[in-house]
């Protein structure tokens, strides 16, 4: 049987629930989740995916550093994270300038929590100017 080297206390990353969780780490690697019992969300209890999804955490081929490209057929090149954000920036807001706010869509995922999709619809609606928000688990 491992024996964590650690115990992180952390929130799932799987839904906008709020599950907390405690990861076993051993070695720098994740091996084991449980629920946490001293919350009023979770209660201990866990879905499959908070409770066996953490492969993606150790996979070689995940994205590490922020990828761009100058033009649609280049190849993808690592740059930084403050690069990365003012290309974004620029290049929303060149499109938003260019062809209309509601030129630009935005769709947000269930794997964030319930106070980032609302950052990001406020965004859209205050910085882009569009009500074109979406959600991957809209039913």
């Amino acid at each position: 049987m491992l024996t964590a080297d650690r115990v992180v206390h952390t929130t799932c990353p799987y839904c906008g629930v709020g599950c907390q969780i405690d990861l076993h780490v051993k070695d720098g690697l994740i091996y084991r989740s449980d629920g946490r019992f001293d919350n009023n969300v979770n209660y201990g209890a866990l879905c499959v995916k908070g409770r066996f999804g953490f492969d993606f955490v150790h996979a070689h081929d995940r994205l590490r550093k922020p990828l761009i490209r100058a033009q649609r057929n280049d190849d993808f090149q690592e740059t930084g994270w403050d690069h990365a954000l003012d290309y974004v920036a620029e290049r929303l807001g060149a499109i938003r300038d260019q062809y209309g706010p509601d030129s630009v869509a935005v769709l947000t995922s269930a794997k964030c929590t319930n106070e980032e999709n609302y950052l990001i619809q406020k965004f859209a609606r205050a910085v882009i100017g569009t009500n074109n928000v979406d959600h991957c688990a809209r039913l």
